[in-house]
């Protein structure tokens, strides 16, 4: 897991080919102007899912992983909590290989609060507990990121 600002992100150049891709294009795209849903940078290797929703309690919040792909969340408009934990310290709840989804149960090691320029990159070992709310439920504008590891 790596959490940062927007204005630090060039320093994770070089941790892999398909995340540099990534960091480049955040970098040099104006993220508001993505078309809802998936956009692609390099095919299946490196895409970013552009997404609306109003976050929720932790209770409602589900877990997710991913074996095939990191993530990186980029929040354009409100403000969440993502919880992260190692998923050796979670339970395994449901697998969808052709969605590249694990599911887990279990409690959250790691809160991080996510607001317009910060950046939270996870990888497979990193569940994420994601949408939740942040003292008051708010409208959250995100761009995903997905690369293969």
């Amino acid at each position: 897991m790596i959490y940062t600002n927007m204005d630090r992100t060039l320093r994770y150049l070089g941790i892999s080919e398909n995340l540099d891709t990534a960091i480049r294009y955040l970098m040099s795209t104006d993220l508001k102007d993505l078309q809802m849903g998936r956009n692609e940078i390099d095919g299946d290797d490196v895409f970013v899912n552009r997404f609306d929703y109003q976050t929720m309690s932790p209770d409602q919040a589900i877990w997710e992983g991913h074996e095939r792909y990191g993530d990186i969340h980029v929040l354009l408009s409100g403000h969440e909590k993502i919880g992260v934990s190692d998923t050796s310290a979670l339970t395994m709840t449901d697998r969808r290989e052709a969605d590249d989804f694990v599911g887990f149960e279990g409690p959250v090691q790691t809160w991080c609060t996510m607001q317009p320029g910060d950046l939270l990159i996870v990888y497979p070992e990193d569940a994420h507990k994601v949408k939740v709310i942040d003292g008051e439920s708010t409208h959250v504008q995100k761009a995903c990121f997905k690369f293969k590891v």
